[in-house]
């Protein structure tokens, strides 16, 4: 071969392998930014970085939070428990299971009080305290919430004979209503969709407070503070009555986010090894609560417990 065809082969063999790279560089940004995107990733790092240059003075300062127990296990609970209220006036938490239905009755440094049976509830996922004695459950496949009223002679709680109330909004199998929380302030009931899509809820009316009054329901939505939420899933909410803000746990981001009265995130606390005195990154953390003081207590499935506090 002639020695300018040789050079311009040689060319064109460079040029060619100079193609292959761009194009593989451009493939792998591009997944690379999918996968971001996906995991909001850049939402999250961006808040970081902004947090970290001004941070947030009105919030409750998640950031602060240091682990006093961790992954200790619930002895004599081996179903996969599900979401955590505080209840005032007992002083205990409460939680329930929805391989083998039970409402159970927790102290605050995670031992078993009291387990009671419950009946004709399909699959339920979250519990929230509302008033004395009184508790809405979700039904997570049907999308019900059902009010049910406990005292200290109650062997079982059957939802057929409970309040409730169907919204079936969206249905989607098992992403349905993972997580509940109760302004008693301003009367609403926030309910989590977990995802595909992730919602927020706003539930003015139920459960029913005043017999004198009609029955009237009306659910709200926020979709932008649902699209600030730069986490993957929904597993619980917790509002502070302190301060009016809601704090949001996503078990597949592995992260608790604050939200102000406005729903912008305000500070966060991270549930991964290394993070706030943890040893060992949270496994598939399912419900969170608050006590006055401040204290915030979290339970993953299957059976652990964990609390932190504020130094």
């Amino acid at each position: 071969m002639p020695a300018p065809f040789a050079k311009l082969a040689l060319m064109r063999r460079h040029l060619s392998h100079r193609l292959i790279l761009v194009y593989l560089a451009c493939v792998a940004l591009f997944v690379v930014g999918v996968t971001g995107q996906h995991l909001r990733l850049f939402e999250r790092g961006w808040f970081n970085l902004r947090t970290w240059w001004q941070p947030a003075e009105q919030g409750i300062g998640l950031e602060r939070y240091q682990a006093v127990i961790q992954a200790q296990p619930i002895d004599g609970l081996d179903d996969d428990l599900s979401a955590l209220t505080y209840d005032p006036d007992r002083k205990t938490l409460f939680t329930v299971t929805n391989a083998r239905s039970e409402l159970i009755e927790l102290s605050l440094d995670g031992r078993i009080l009291r387990r009671v049976p419950l009946t004709a509830f399909g699959d339920p996922e979250a519990v929230e305290y509302v008033a004395p004695n009184s508790y809405v459950i979700t039904d997570e496949r049907e999308q019900r919430l059902i009010r049910v009223r406990l005292d200290d002679a109650t062997q079982v709680l059957d939802a057929g004979t409970a309040e409730q109330l169907s919204l079936g909004i969206g249905l989607n199998g098992n992403k349905g209503f993972e997580g509940l929380a109760y302004d008693s302030t301003g009367k609403r009931l926030f309910v989590a969709k977990e995802r595909d899509p992730m919602v927020i809820y706003e539930v003015h009316g139920f459960p029913h407070g005043d017999p004198e009054k009609p029955y009237a329901v009306h659910v709200a939505q926020d979709p932008k503070r649902d699209r600030r939420l730069f986490v993957r899933d929904l597993s619980s909410l917790q509002f502070d009555e302190r301060s009016g803000h809601l704090l949001v746990l996503s078990d597949e981001s592995r992260l608790v986010l604050e939200l102000d009265v406005h729903g912008r995130p305000l500070s966060t606390l991270s549930l991964s090894k290394g993070a706030h005195g943890l040893r060992r990154t949270v496994p598939q953390a399912e419900g969170m609560a608050m006590d006055e003081a401040g204290t915030l207590y979290l339970v993953s499935e299957p059976n652990l417990f964990y609390v932190f506090r504020q130094p």
